[in-house]
């Protein structure tokens, strides 16, 4: 009996749910309708605005230099070819700039957020003396800078010219990722900090094991900033070690060989001949499709970080 019962109320309230969905779905206004629309259009054309380019730039990269100056190239190569890829792979010290920006990315990345989140960390706390002045202080070297001789001139008394300690040491302090680091942590609640010290605990103890791990999706997302930085960086290369093909770069080397690739696509002979078979178009979207093909393969794995940290001082005590 029990049994049949129970069957009985769940088909009933089955068939009370079905009835109460039918009636929403009839009386669903006509404007939800349109607006729901509305937004999936709007979200289509975004989303194919958003992926032209790119779709674009790949199918450049793919094309032949020659065939790709008459234009018509949209979502698909023409008249494929790998000439652009192979230019670009088989550049004299390609691999020695890949294996440069790989150590400066990664160097530069961990000792830049472990110095401005300690950095953080120590002008986040109430009881800090002069929290308010270093703070204006570090927003106006965000705006006003020595200049680029007198900087140079440092770097060579200093010794890091020449060197690959000039990628990582000068910019291991950032002022705009030391602030969004202490607005974060500002949001932290101080109850959990004031209870650490009645165990115990330091400062060095609540940094590491209570702040540290409520501030990772921050930490993602302030480390995507600087290796995005790191990565593209090329003009250091140039201004400090351009007479050190140890120490070239990866953006440095493909910088290069386009400023070539433009010198010579003027050249009437070659392409009369047929050995000019890449020209800067091509050679720019393969270069193009080179440097970014690594952070984007690495954004999906921090892109939920990259989320919450966007999210800033959003939970309040």
């Amino acid at each position: 009996m029990i049994r049949l019962t129970d069957s009985r109320l769940e088909r009933g309230n089955t068939i009370m749910n079905e009835t109460v969905n039918k009636e929403y779905k009839v009386r669903k206004p006509i404007s939800d309708k349109v607006f729901s629309v509305i937004v999936v259009v709007f979200l289509a054309a975004f989303v194919i605005i958003t992926l032209y380019p790119v779709i674009n730039t790949v199918a450049l990269s793919f094309n032949d230099g020659i065939d790709a100056v008459r234009g018509g190239i949209h979502l698909w190569p023409r008249k494929f070819s790998m000439k652009n890829y192979k230019t670009v792979m088989e550049m004299q010290n390609i691999w020695t700039g890949a294996k440069i920006t790989v150590g400066r990315t990664v160097i530069a990345t961990l000792t830049s957020l472990f110095a401005n989140a300690l950095l953080a960390f120590v002008v986040s706390r109430k009881r800090f003396l002069f929290k308010s002045q270093l703070s204006l202080f570090w927003v106006i070297t965000m705006y006003v800078n020595g200049g680029m001789i007198p900087v140079f001139l440092l770097y060579k008394n200093l010794g890091l010219t020449g060197t690959f300690h000039v990628y990582w040491i000068p910019g291991m302090i950032s002022a705009f990722n030391m602030l969004v680091m202490r607005t974060y942590m500002e949001g932290i609640p101080e109850s959990l900090e004031e209870s650490a010290q009645l165990d115990g605990a330091g400062y060095w103890t609540i940094f590491k094991d209570i702040i540290s791990p409520l501030c990772k999706p921050m930490y993602a997302t302030v480390a995507l900033f600087i290796a995005v930085w790191q990565w593209n960086s090329w003009f250091d290369a140039m201004l400090y070690n351009r007479m050190k093909t140890e120490y070239t770069t990866l953006q440095y080397e493909l910088m290069k060989l386009l400023s070539s690739v433009m010198q010579q696509s003027g050249s009437a002979e070659n392409a009369k001949n047929g050995a000019a078979t890449i020209t800067p178009i091509t050679i720019r979207a393969a270069t193009t499709i080179v440097t970014m093909l690594p952070i984007v393969c690495l954004y999906p794995f921090l892109q939920r970080y990259f989320i919450t940290g966007l999210t800033i001082g959003g939970v309040k005590e």
